[in-house]
C-alpha cells in the first residue's frame, strides 16, 4: 500500500521546533517535504542546538524534528531567490512556514505572492502571535505561551512556584494544528482549483488548549488552579498515591472503576461508604480518601500493584525518562526505531504516534544542509551552469 500522503509536495520555510514538528508528521505519512534553509545563516538554527551533536551542522535536536525530509538551500532575501521559490511552488501542493508574523509577506510566501506561480497553492503560516494585530512583529516561543496562557498556574504543587509543562507542548500541538490546517487547505484546493492562506499561532494554540478550563471560567467564573499531587480538579480518585517504593497514578474516571479499585486493594467496604459514594462525594472528602488509599497502597511496591490492577483499574507507574524508554511495553511493540544516519549507524528515535497497517513509514535521518539542492533544482529544469551561478550569487 502507498503511504497516505505519497505524491504531495510541501515547501517548508521553517526552523527550530513547531514548524518542523508539523511538517515531520506529513513526511512520516509520505509527503515530500522540501525544507528551505538559508545558507547565509548555516541553515536551520536547530542544527546548532546542543548538548548532543552528530557532527558539524547536525544535532540530536535537529534530527528529532526533521527526519524524512529533503534540504534545499535558498536565501529568500537574496536577489533572484523569488524566481527560484516560484519554480518550487509551481510543482508543490503547499508551503508551510513558521516565521514571525510580519515576515511571510516580506519574504513572499503568502498566497497573494505565490498564486501566479500556482493558483492551487496553500500557504500555511505558523507564527507566534498571528500575522495581524499588535503583536504580529513579536518573536515568541513555547514557554512564553505557557506562561501567558495560564499553564504555569496549573502545573505543580499548590504551594510551589509556577512551573511549566516539562515538554514544549505548545510547539508540538501548534505543529500538528498547522499540518491539519494545511491538509484541509489542500483538500479544498484540489476540489476547487483555488488555494488559500491558513493561519495557526502559538498563542492561539495555547489558548485553545485550555478547553474545558476556559469554559468553566467563562461561564461560571471558576479559575482552576493547581491541585495537590497532580489531581484532576473534579474526578476522584484521579491523582498520585504513595506505594511502598514510590508513587502510582490512578484514574478512576468512570464510576465502574471505583468499586473495582476498592476490591483490588481489598477494601471493598470503601465502595459503600457514603462519604465516597459518588464523584461529588469523593471530591468533598478527597483528603480523607487520599489518606486511606495511601495507607492501603503503601503495603506493596508500584510494580506489584500494576500486576494487580492490569486491565481492571486504570493506573500507571511514575517513571523517569530512562525508565519510560526501557519498559517492556515500549521495547516489545517496536516503539523505538533506528534511523539510517551516515555518522551513527544505530541512531534511534521515537517513531510517529500513528500506525499505518499495511505500509511502513519511512525511516530516513534528517538531511545534511543543502543535501538535495542540486537534485531538486535539476528536477525543475535547472542546468548545472544556472545552479553554479545561483551558488556564486549566494542565492542557494
Amino acid at each position: 500500500m502507498m503511504l497516505p500522503l505519497a505524491g504531495m509536495r510541501v515547501i517548508a520555510v521553517e526552523q527550530y521546533g513547531a514548524g518542523p514538528f508539523g511538517s515531520m508528521q506529513l513526511a512520516d505519512m509520505g509527503a515530500e517535504i522540501i525544507k528551505i534553509e538559508n545558507p547565509a545563516e548555516g541553515g536551520d538554527v536547530s542544527r546548532g542546538v546542543g548538548p548532543h551533536f552528530l557532527g558539524p551542522g547536525d544535532s540530536h535536536f535537529f534530527q528529532a524534528f526533521n527526519r524524512n525530509k529533503r534540504s534545499v538551500t535558498l536565501n529568500l532575501r537574496a536577489d533572484g531567490a523569488r524566481a527560484v521559490l516560484a519554480d518550487l511552488v509551481s510543482s508543490a501542493d503547499a508551503v508551510l512556514d513558521n516565521l514571525r508574523g510580519d515576515q511571510p509577506a516580506r519574504l513572499g510566501v503568502t498566497y497573494d505572492a505565490l498564486k501566479d506561480a500556482n493558483p492551487r497553492i496553500v500557504c500555511a503560516h505558523l507564527s507566534a502571535y498571528g500575522r495581524e494585530g499588535s503583536r504580529a512583529a513579536w518573536p515568541g516561543y513555547d514557554y512564553l505561551m505557557q506562561a501567558e496562557a495560564g499553564y504555569l498556574s496549573l502545573t505543580g504543587e499548590p504551594d510551589g512556584p509556577p512551573a511549566r509543562f516539562g515538554l514544549s507542548i505548545v510547539d508540538f500541538t501548534a505543529g500538528v494544528y498547522a499540518a491539519m490546517a494545511l491538509l484541509a487547505g489542500v483538500m479544498s484546493a484540489r476540489a476547487t482549483g483555488v488555494g488559500r492562506d491558513v493561519d495557526v499561532s502559538l498563542f492561539d494554540t495555547a489558548l485553545a488548549n485550555l478547553t474545558y478550563l476556559a469554559t468553566w471560567y467563562l461561564n461560571e467564573g471558576h479559575a482552576q488552579g493547581r491541585e495537590p499531587r497532580s489531581a484532576h480538579p473534579s474526578q476522584v480518585p484521579s491523582q498520585l498515591y504513595r506505594t511502598a517504593d514510590g508513587w502510582i497514578f490512578i484514574m478512576c474516571n468512570k464510576a465502574k472503576f471505583w468499586p473495582a479499585l476498592c476490591a483490588a486493594i481489598e477494601r471493598p467496604e470503601l465502595a459503600s461508604d457514603p462519604r465516597f459514594a459518588t464523584f461529588p462525594d469523593r471530591l468533598v472528602h478527597r483528603a480523607a480518601l487520599t489518606a486511606l488509599l495511601d495507607a492501603s497502597l503503601s503495603a506493596r511496591a508500584t510494580a506489584a500493584w500494576m500486576e494487580v490492577f492490569a486491565g481492571k483499574v486504570p493506573a500507571a507507574p511514575v517513571h523517569d525518562l530512562a525508565q519510560a524508554l526501557s519498559t517492556p511495553f515500549v521495547t516489545e511493540e517496536d516503539r523505538l526505531w533506528r534511523y539510517d544516519h551516515p555518522d551513527r549507524a544505530d541512531f534511534r528515535m521515537v517513531p510517529p504516534a500513528f500506525r499505518l497497517p499495511g505500509t511502513e513509514p519511512p525511516r530516513q535521518a534528517a538531511p545534511a544542509l543543502g543535501a538535495d539542492t542540486e537534485q531538486v533544482l535539476t528536477g525543475l529544469g535547472y542546468d548545472s551552469a544556472r545552479i553554479a551561478a545561483l551558488r556564486r550569487a549566494g542565492v542557494v
